[in-house]
């Protein structure tokens, strides 16, 4: 499967969850009808994944997860909040470089439109 086919399958299965919940929930409700959705439509996923640090030969587990980890090579970073702020966009970019992932999606799901929520990065 080639990358953009699977972040448009990824962002289709998103806009359905905020198609049939709307904003206005915890991240947490997010997260697991957004696994129910993935796993309708045959995507492989982990949830809260672990990503330790890796500094000069030592792995340090700090407690960093991801929220979702799809087929090993796209990360998505889920919010409910009120507005995207540049500290959430340095989170994911941070655990896309720790992780070797060069494509993040972060998707704020309190917004009215989801495509108002939805930030793709690559590097």
């Amino acid at each position: 499967m080639e990358f953009s086919e699977l972040s448009n399958r990824v962002i289709g299965c998103a806009i359905e969850v905020h198609r049939e919940l709307g904003p206005g929930l915890l991240e947490s409700t997010y997260e697991q009808c957004l696994a129910h959705e993935l796993k309708l439509n045959g995507i492989e996923f982990m949830l809260q994944h672990t990503l330790p640090v890796e500094f000069k030969g030592m792995r340090i587990d700090c407690g960093y997860r991801v929220d979702v980890l799809v087929e090993n090579q796209l990360i998505i970073e889920l919010k409910s909040v009120e507005k995207l702020t540049g500290v959430h966009q340095a989170q994911l970019l941070s655990y896309m470089k720790l992780a070797g992932i060069s494509h993040g999606l972060l998707i704020n799901f309190n917004v009215y439109r989801l495509k108002d929520g939805l930030k793709s990065f690559v590097f």
